[in-house]
């Protein structure tokens, strides 16, 4: 089964850019370097190896439906991205069974480059994911949890770089509080500061002192909430410069479409989250100008993982 089969019973969504057009871009791709960067995420899988087995959601979800998309894809790209915002764990019997371990060997097999930690992540303590961690052969990384006197210490990490081509990408991650959420005997020495000052200096970081293209947060704080004293991925567009991208989670918000935050009259932040249960893939499409330094259009696909049972 090949990519556009795929795409014939998704949502695609075309998002240009406020202030140009394909046509406009492929006309400064003569005198400009135009790369392209297939950004592909995934949120709130939720332990979902097998697709759902009835409800609204039957047949949707499952790690090799999704395998075959993500490897179909990398057969027709140069430079993919795969990404993960966390609640890895959780919510299916082969949770109670294996504690994670088939979940983060699953994500292994499938390639993902960068992950985050979500709260269910902790829901049997950390050193419980320290241990699944081992079968990991990706980073997690999360910029707000200090962890130098706990089990994730030298496990989880504030930020990582990866190359696709000839583009430097800056990942960071954003992780919630965990109060009330997680017991305090699974969090005890776990120091989680504010996660805008931290993804602040992060990505200055990432942007000044490693001069990445591109910097995107994996955020576990959620979309949006009724009450703005709770850090959303909207308050974190908003208040923290030099971040491009946000994959979020938390929340199980089913974007149709990728939500733009304009600072400024051209600089922007895309902001992104596809459900939960691994129902979806997510995919953008970055085109980055390496004359103009920024990202200059997008496209959004929203790939759904079906299996006919």
């Amino acid at each position: 089964m090949n990519r556009r089969s795929f795409l014939k019973g998704s949502i695609v969504v075309g998002s240009a850019l406020p202030f140009t057009t394909q046509n406009k871009l492929w006309a400064a791709s003569q005198e400009d370097e135009i790369e392209k960067l297939v950004l592909l995420h995934t949120n709130d899988t939720h332990s979902r190896i097998d697709p759902f087995e009835s409800g609204d959601y039957r047949g949707l979800g499952g790690v090799s439906v999704r395998k075959t998309i993500i490897d179909d894809i990398r057969k027709n790209e140069t430079n993919v991205l795969l990404l993960d915002a966390g609640d890895i764990f959780q919510g299916t019997p082969y949770f109670n069974l294996f504690q994670g371990e088939l979940e983060i060997k699953a994500m292994s097999m499938l390639g993902y480059d960068v992950g985050t930690l979500g709260n269910h992540d902790f829901d049997l303590g950390m050193e419980n994911f320290a241990k699944q961690q081992t079968y990991a052969n990706f980073p997690f990384v999360v910029s707000n949890y200090f962890t130098t006197d706990t089990p994730l210490h030298n496990i989880i990490k504030p930020y990582h770089i990866v190359n696709k081509g000839s583009l430097k990408i800056g990942i960071l991650g954003c992780g919630l509080d965990l109060e009330g959420y997680v017991p305090k005997e699974f969090t005890k020495n776990l120091i989680i500061a504010n996660p805008i000052l931290e993804a602040q200096e992060t990505a200055n970081i990432l942007k000044y002192d490693y001069k990445c293209n591109i910097i995107i947060a994996l955020s576990h704080l959620g979309y949006s909430y009724p009450d703005k004293k709770i850090v959303s991925d909207l308050q974190l567009a908003k208040s923290v410069n030099n971040i491009d991208i946000i994959i979020g989670g938390h929340t199980h918000t089913f974007l149709p479409k990728p939500k733009f935050i304009m600072k400024g009259e051209e600089n922007f932040v895309i902001i992104n989250q596809v459900g939960f249960g691994g129902i979806n893939v997510g995919e953008l499409d970055i085109y980055y100008s390496h004359k103009r330094k920024k990202i200059t259009t997008t496209s959004a696909s929203l790939l759904k993982c079906q299996t006919i049972l």
